[in-house]
């Protein structure tokens, strides 16, 4: 039985049984800059106290974090955070899996964004989990690809119409099979359609009441597309095929140029776009190793500052967790000096 890779990635990742809410979470299974909390989360606090500085001190201040898996990024802003910040703090973690038992009750666990945020709200590697329906080149242009989710086997389904195919027009555009015929991608071209991330996306950023909103993921660019598209599975630190059986993660990297100009839309501010390398440098994470002479002056500073830069260094791997983009969209706030260089 077939059906849409959509369809089959809710039901294999959401749905009951589903890998994101059941066993023992996704640090089990791959590693996100949230995992890496005693390097990320003192960046995040950076970011944290400006957007607060930002919002004039408010005496509630939120931090909601999007798909936070166990909430290790949460607990570890919690103990980081000083006095004043952290008795105006409310942390929420947003997951569809149940609550964890020895979670404090100081962090709220909900399936949903609150409303009326004001503060911070983090998404770390949650768009590329968020379901999409994917399309290949066909005799009349994009077809839907479908799946059957017991064995990962694809077939080619109906012409893609409608909004999907006005996203792909804008968003996704494939090389021409010939340069007579525009309309026809290229045979083999594969499109992973976007517009579920697009409103996922922004309905987050609209539940913003003043604030910033933050996605951390791998993506792409419009003029950079890949061409075979990025759908993989990975389970247990292994990158698998992607069978839609619920037995593994299920991920595709976001077209980000077009989850920014979504949340653009809704905030009625622009957005700011920046690798995670140049983010986490300007938050005063530069990864670089600490002067050799401070080995012979000061042997354990040296190690512990050389171990500090190696744990900063897998966050800024262009080829690993570097990779990311990170995307900056404020809401009522002047985002000036957010990410400034810290002096």
């Amino acid at each position: 039985m077939s059906m849409t890779w959509r369809a089959a990635m809710e039901r294999a990742l959401y749905g009951p049984g589903g890998f994101f809410v059941t066993g023992p979470g996704p640090a089990a299974h791959f590693r996100t800059s949230a995992h890496v909390t005693d390097t990320l989360a003192p960046v995040v606090l950076r970011l944290l106290t400006r957007v607060d500085a930002a919002l004039g001190h408010p005496q509630r201040l939120d931090v909601v974090d999007i798909g936070a898996g166990q909430a290790e990024l949460l607990l570890a802003l919690a103990g980081l955070a000083p006095e004043d910040l952290s008795r105006r703090l409310r942390l929420t973690a947003v997951e569809l899996s149940p609550r964890p038992g020895s979670l404090p009750a100081s962090i709220e666990w909900r399936d949903r964004p609150p409303a009326g945020v004001v503060g911070l709200l983090i998404a770390t590697e949650w768009l590329d989990n968020v379901p999409l329906d994917l399309a290949g080149a066909g005799p009349a242009g994009w077809h839907e690809v479908r799946v059957d989710p017991s064995t990962g086997t694809e077939s080619t389904g109906a012409p893609v119409t409608g909004p999907d195919l006005d996203w792909l027009t804008r968003w996704w555009p494939a090389p021409p099979a010939e340069p007579a015929r525009p309309a026809v991608p290229a045979p083999g071209a594969r499109a992973e359609i976007g517009r579920p991330r697009d409103s996922a996306w922004a309905e987050a950023v609209g539940t913003i009441s003043r604030g910033l909103a933050l996605a951390v993921d791998y993506g792409h660019l419009r003029a950079d597309r890949p061409t075979g598209g990025t759908l993989t599975g990975f389970r247990a630190g292994r990158q698998v095929p992607p069978v839609p059986d619920g037995s593994c993660d299920l991920t595709a990297h976001v077209a980000i140029d077009s989850v920014a100009t979504a949340g653009e839309a809704v905030a009625g501010m622009p957005y700011t776009l920046v690798g995670q390398r140049a983010a986490m440098r300007a938050l005063g994470a530069d990864g670089s190793r600490p002067p050799l002479a401070l080995a012979s002056t000061d042997p354990a500073g040296y190690v512990r500052a050389l171990a500090a830069a190696s744990r900063v260094a897998e966050l800024t791997e262009p080829a690993g967790l570097g990779g990311h983009w990170w995307l900056l969209q404020p809401v009522g706030l002047d985002p000036t000096g957010l990410l400034s260089e810290p002096r």
